[in-house]
């Protein structure tokens, strides 16, 4: 296995956490709006997260921390804070 797979797991971990926080987001919009989930396409909710993920960036930010917490990523020791 190659070292740097660690972080490449880190990485894909944030896109995949990002993308869930908004398929749920989308999902919540859509039951609060009366909707049955089960009647709306995958497709379409797939199609909203994606928008919803480009107008709210800061997503990438709090999964970061999110997967930082659950000891997906470690930050460098070298590494300095923002």
């Amino acid at each position: 296995m190659a070292r740097h797979s660690f972080k490449l797991v880190g990485t894909h971990a944030i896109h995949v956490l990002a993308r869930l926080a908004a398929k749920n987001a989308v999902k919540e919009k859509l039951r609060g709006d009366g909707v049955r989930l089960s009647l709306v396409p995958p497709r379409v909710i797939a199609e909203q997260a994606t928008a919803y993920l480009e107008a709210n960036p800061h997503l990438y930010e709090e999964t970061l921390e999110r997967a930082k917490r659950m000891g997906l990523i470690k930050q460098h020791p070298l590494a300095m804070e923002r």
